[in-house]
């Protein structure tokens, strides 16, 4: 090599900016005070109204081999993994996408012997690919939800969606709208009605768009029922009461009364919950087998959890709901500060305790007298504990 090109060379590789140690993965952020503190005491929150109602709490692991992973449920999120290879054993493993797979095989393997109905809850950080929404940008996200694993009923699922109500109501959340379909309806109306399997992709499109003039020209005979469907869309009991009113094959009858006995048990818990029903939507249920529901606040786009029916990997019936705190507590005031007192270096261990008791923030001092008062403001503290009084700084 010349001394002409390395020199080049060199210039090139010198001329690139500088690394900074702040700059991050696209996709990945640090979540700081307050953000951080809000998370952490709304995840609380939620566990705990889940707790309240004797589901459990688990802990699955973030990473797990790929083929137990993508197996069951988890096969349609392969899409969505991060793969490594571990050192130990050579084997391929995912970061998780989504903890709902590992309930599934948690239900299958571990707690397999335990008694049913199994109620579990769990909290974590996955990792997706890409963005699970458009209009996000994190590829690392915060999950929080509920599997309820034996019992398949309207009056299960509906124990599911009414206690993420309430979970939502808890943490304050307004305006929650609870969206429900049957995804697994569609595909067996047309099979069931005898629709070309050539004529269905074009159907499902029209029918995902809400494109009734596309129905109606690739529907056949069915087409006057798939655009009444169509128009049922709307408030749960708008749509229950025109569904009931549909002539439709044995077996996709069976599958929509099971949709609206569940909007009807959900009803009975929850009288004043906001509920529409689409029984044409399929599209983003990839593993689920019945009544499914989707979480939005009226006025915003983004989903706050989803979930619905489907079976854990040794086809034994489940229902969850995974709820999305990341976006959650965005929705919401930050969760305020502890009041915060700086002890001096001479100030009662004992008192100090106490405080931390009734609520407070102490922050240990390494100064007295005039000092300790200057670094108490300086950090934010309210008030300060010497040996003999607390001082009151928010005054003057």
């Amino acid at each position: 090599m010349t001394g002409g090109a390395g020199s080049a060379i060199a210039r090139g590789m010198t001329d690139d900016p500088p690394f900074s140690p702040a700059l991050l993965p696209a996709g990945f952020v640090d979540l700081l005070t307050p953000d951080a503190r809000t998370e952490a005491r709304g995840v609380a929150t939620l566990m705990d109204v889940f707790a309240s109602h004797g589901y459990d709490s688990v802990r699955p692991p973030l990473m797990e081999f790929e083929e137990t992973y993508l197996a069951g449920a988890g096969v349609a999120l392969a899409e969505q993994c991060f793969r490594v290879m571990d050192p130990d054993t050579r084997r391929m493993m995912v970061l998780r996408p989504d903890i709902t797979p590992q309930i599934a095989r948690m239900a299958a393997t571990r707690v397999g012997g335990l008694p049913r109905p199994l109620r579990v809850s769990y909290a974590g950080p996955c990792v997706v690919v890409a963005p699970v929404a458009a209009e996000e940008s994190s590829r690392q996200i915060m999950q929080t939800g509920i599997e309820l694993i034996g019992p398949d009923s309207p009056e299960a699922d509906a124990e599911v969606m009414s206690i993420g109500a309430e979970a939502l109501m808890r943490l304050g959340v307004k305006d929650v709208s609870f969206d429900l379909t049957m995804p697994p309806f569609i595909p067996a109306l047309l099979e069931e009605a005898g629709v070309p399997v050539a004529y269905r992709p074009a159907l499902m499109r029209a029918l995902d768009r809400k494109d009734a003039a596309a129905v109606a020209q690739h529907g056949g005979a069915l087409a006057a029922t798939l655009i009444a469907l169509l128009d049922a869309t709307g408030a749960a009991e708008h749509t229950v009461a025109h569904l009931a009113e549909l002539t439709l094959p044995p077996k996709a009858r069976v599958i929509l009364d099971r949709l609206i006995d569940t909007v009807a048990a959900l009803r009975e818990i929850c009288p004043t919950l906001r509920m529409t029903v689409d029984p044409v939507e399929f599209r983003g249920w990839k593993y689920h087998t019945g009544v499914c529901v989707t979480l939005f606040a009226v006025g915003r786009s983004e989903e706050l959890g989803r979930g619905g029916r489907y079976l854990c990997n040794d086809n034994e019936p489940a229902c969850g709901l995974t709820l999305r705190p990341d976006i959650l507590f965005r929705m919401i005031p930050p969760a305020p500060a502890r009041e915060r007192v700086y002890l001096a270096v001479d100030a009662s261990r004992q008192q100090a305790a106490s405080l931390r008791a009734q609520g407070y923030a102490t922050v240990q001092g390494f100064a007295s007298g005039a000092q300790a008062e200057t670094e108490a403001r300086h950090l934010g503290c309210a008030s300060l504990l010497t040996s003999t009084q607390r001082i009151d700084l928010t005054q003057g």
